[in-house]
């Protein structure tokens, strides 16, 4: 790090949830870290998300664009930022007063860490629809580089996966992600996350400094077709990642694989047609092996699944 007390972009992102939208910003602002920007991108929202913004006046930066999904929120929020360490936070969601200071703490005192994702705490409207299990093993730095690059990603974490409102990156390495591809429009993170595993050693902290709000509304957690959206995003992660990082083409290899497994298991009719044509794409890039291989894993996990 350049200094003890860099500056800290923390990057709003939010589409209709204007209900929400008030208490992610006020927990940014109340942060007890002082050197912080705060940007807020609105993917051209039709409820009074805007109204809400602009009350803020020059307390916040505010974006406004038209939709175009949440990686085209991430690419222009980060293109406005200025901040050597980048917090995302999503707009139904909520910051910790802590969270920055002790994500800067864990950058300042680890020096050559690209990346630092934490765990979130869930704030449940209706509490018993949704059970939330701690995660187990340490805190640390984790360099996982080369399991990555391998293909292989299973328990080498602590956390399985974690939110976007608990991913901070350095500056450094998110410049070698961002602009990331637009056509990737939902949970995105996934795309900046298994990335950031493969280029950078980082942190992971086993604490819930983020509250994340689960909701009907939620994109994806309390979907009913989960499996199919799960599926989607594993296509579309795949194709993209090794598309713009090719090193990491034995970990994107399996991702595809996972994906074709969980739609030929789970989702009635088979593969949707926008995914047929990533699939296809992907296919058109391999060896005849890779490829071989490719469809016995998606087998192995249709049946394993």
């Amino acid at each position: 790090m350049s200094n003890n007390h860099p500056l800290v972009s923390i990057l709003i992102n939010n589409y209709n949830y204007g209900r929400f939208l008030a208490e992610a910003i006020d927990s940014a602002l109340n942060q007890t870290y002082p050197h912080i920007e705060i940007i807020v991108v609105d993917d051209g929202s039709t409820d009074n998300s805007r109204e809400i913004i602009k009350s803020y006046e020059n307390k916040i930066i505010p974006i406004l664009k038209h939709n175009g999904g949440q990686a085209s929120a991430f690419n222009a929020g980060f293109a406005a930022s200025q901040g050597e360490i980048i917090c995302f936070l999503d707009s139904d969601d909520i910051f910790q007063q802590d969270k920055v200071k002790e994500v800067v703490d864990i950058f300042t005192n680890n020096q050559g860490i690209g990346w630092c994702f934490h765990s979130l705490k869930f704030l449940s409207e209706e509490s018993e629809k949704f059970v939330q299990q701690e995660p187990t093993g340490l805190s640390g730095k984790y360099d996982i580089r080369s399991d990555i690059q391998r293909g292989k990603l299973k328990n080498k974490l602590p956390l399985s996966g974690t939110a976007t409102s608990g991913t901070c990156f350095h500056r450094t390495l998110l410049e070698r992600i961002l602009p990331m591809p637009e056509e990737i429009n939902i949970t995105s993170d996934d795309y900046l996350k298994y990335t950031a595993l493969g280029l950078s050693p980082g942190f992971i902290l086993l604490k819930n400094l983020s509250l994340q709000r689960i909701h009907d509304s939620n994109a994806y957690t309390l979907r009913p077709d989960k499996a199919g959206l799960r599926s989607k995003i594993q296509i579309l992660t795949a194709y993209w990642m090794k598309k713009n990082f090719p090193v990491l083409s034995k970990f994107t290899n399996n991702t595809l694989a996972l994906g074709m497994g969980m739609y030929w298991r789970y989702v009635d009719g088979g593969i949707e047609a926008e995914s047929k044509k990533l699939i296809k794409r992907y296919l058109s890039s391999v060896t005849p092996l890779d490829r071989l291989e490719l469809y016995a894993r998606a087998f192995y996990y249709r049946v394993k699944l």
